[in-house]
């Protein structure tokens, strides 16, 4: 059993891989915190310009912007890497669900908000988990802005299906109370999202840093709360909707890089776009689970690399 001198140390030394002072928004009053790039790295931005292409990051649940701290390491030396922390997660403000939209046309909404904001062009949206979701849904509004898709284990459809796991958090009063009382949601996450390598205890630590209470927790169980298990579920038609939406980036180069051990986003959401993206580049990690920044981080890394910098960029599968 971990000692709590080794948790506490664990705490104390998340810090050191996340050494970053973040930017913020004001969005309807509200403090939408995200990663800049060129705030953290000031010589990169002056060497690269104003014109360099932008990696913009945008995670799922139970993430934040920690999830992307190699992405913003390796890339900002060519690229603006910015990172959001979605509405009620990271460093941004956590209201209360009745004084916060947290669905998906909310976080969407705000992630359009921040594009316009910053005036973000050349970009290549990364995403992951209901990041996908999300991110996509910006990219039709925005598809003169984007540059390139990079999907982590997502989809961009209705759930084909609900792992036991997750339908478990929905289970009235007691699943709200599981994931904001006991934290079960998130603390899961750091210990069944991983299969090729077992987390560090300062990883875990700093994934799970911003969530310490039930008030912090708001925005996990909310986004457990909007998957639709049925069309009668709001989300459902936003779900439809982006589906039908996604030949609209077929002009856009595709990159999906996919962790076929993920109990969640299984192969057969990888499959599934790729019937609506048969050119997408595929890069399959056998062994990886769903948290693919933290089960292999240099195989993902690598395919990344790749599909930015590799002219003529590959199109078939890896």
């Amino acid at each position: 059993m971990e000692s709590s001198s080794h948790r506490s140390t664990a705490a104390a030394s998340w810090r050191s891989l996340y050494p970053y002072r973040g930017s913020e928004l004001r969005l309807a009053g509200q403090r939408y915190h995200y990663l800049d790039s060129d705030h953290e790295y000031p010589d990169s931005a002056a060497a690269g310009g104003e014109s360099r292409p932008v990696i913009l990051c945008v995670h799922g649940n139970p993430t934040w912007s920690f999830y992307w701290r190699e992405i913003v390491s390796r890339f900002h030396a060519t690229h603006r890497v910015i990172a959001v922390d979605h509405l009620g997660c990271g460093f941004s403000d956590k209201p209360p669900r009745a004084e916060a939209d947290y669905t998906l046309a909310g976080h969407r909404d705000r992630l359009l908000m921040l594009i316009d904001q910053l005036e973000l062009r050349q970009i290549h949206l990364l995403a992951h988990d209901w990041g996908g979701a999300i991110g996509l849904s910006a990219a039709v509004r925005r598809i003169d802005r984007m540059a390139g898709i990079m999907l982590l284990n997502t989809a961009a459809f209705p759930p084909p299906y609900v792992p036991w796991r997750i339908a478990a958090c929905r289970i009235p009063w007691l699943g709200t109370y599981g994931v904001r009382g006991l934290n079960l949601f998130a603390r899961a996450a750091v210990s069944m999202a991983m299969s090729k390598t077992r987390m560090k205890p300062e990883v875990a630590a700093g994934l799970l840093a911003p969530y310490g209470n039930w008030h912090d927790r708001v925005a996990i169980d909310a986004f457990v709360r909007d998957i639709p298990f049925s069309r009668r579920h709001p989300t459902y038609a936003e779900l439809e909707r982006l589906e039908d939406d996604l030949s609209q980036l077929t002009s856009l180069p595709q990159l999906l890089v996919w962790g076929m051990r993920d109990w969640c986003f299984r192969p057969e959401c990888l499959e599934r776009l790729l019937v609506h993206w048969p050119a997408a580049t595929a890069v399959r990690l056998p062994d990886v689970g769903h948290y693919v920044m933290e089960d292999d981080p240099e195989a993902a890394l690598s395919a990344i690399a790749s599909f930015l910098f590799s002219a003529p960029r590959p199109r078939a599968d890896s």
